[in-house]
């Protein structure tokens, strides 16, 4: 229940799964001190809703259409600073978390946590703290000890991981110039030194690579 006197949290749910947004929110609304104020379905989406409805929180998903969950993150922390960003990702083990962390994102969560850690997350974040799955946390520790071997993916940066993501979505090089602002030139040089640090030949050979991290909805419409 909501104590007297204590402000309602705003926030935005960013998902492009309708019935994720409808069973967060349902989640959400039973706390007492949360309230939804919207939903959005991408990134781009998420930057104008930000804007007209100033939640406090977002909770956003990292795997959509368009400029993804991670450009989304870097464009709404520059613009809006005040908001709190929590990225959402379907798996534990997933190469993003550094990446989203140094794009701004104050918490990580998988959507299979239980309603009473999204609550603990989003109180946490508000409050000023960052919030991190207990598993994540260890697994990003142990990454940074000595004689650990890194993941490809995970040494990419986030500009890199970008220009990835919209390539094994199907992005042609000119929709990836247009939405990140950079030459057909640009990009080609991206994809390049992405098929050298992951040891790939070309954009089939990223894709099926993209598969098996799970960086693919293989279920979607």
């Amino acid at each position: 229940m909501r104590e007297a006197g204590r402000a309602m949290i705003k926030v935005l749910v960013v998902d492009d799964h309708q019935l994720i947004r409808s069973g967060i929110k349902r989640l959400l609304e039973a706390a007492g001190d949360i309230q939804v104020v919207g939903e959005a379905d991408s990134g781009e989406q998420a930057l104008a809703r930000v804007g007209e409805l100033h939640p406090d929180v977002v909770l956003m998903d990292i795997h959509m259409p368009g400029i993804g969950g991670l450009e989304a993150t870097r464009k709404l922390v520059h613009h809006h600073p005040g908001v709190r960003v929590i990225s959402l990702s379907v798996q534990r083990h997933d190469p993003y978390p550094e990446q989203l962390l140094a794009a701004g994102a104050t918490g990580y969560l998988t959507k299979d946590c239980g309603a009473e850690e999204f609550v603990q997350a989003i109180r946490k974040v508000h409050a000023g703290e960052r919030y991190l799955d207990a598993d994540l946390a260890r697994g990003m520790a142990l990454s940074r000890m000595p004689g650990t071997k890194s993941v490809g993916l995970a040494d990419l940066s986030q500009r890199e991981m970008q220009v990835m993501m919209m390539v094994v979505q199907g992005r042609s090089i000119q929709e990836i110039s247009d939405k990140l602002f950079i030459s057909p030139k640009t990009v080609n040089t991206y994809r390049y030194r992405l098929f050298e640090k992951l040891c790939v030949n070309n954009d089939v050979e990223l894709t099926r690579l993209a598969m098996r991290h799970g960086l693919i909805d293989l279920n979607a419409g």
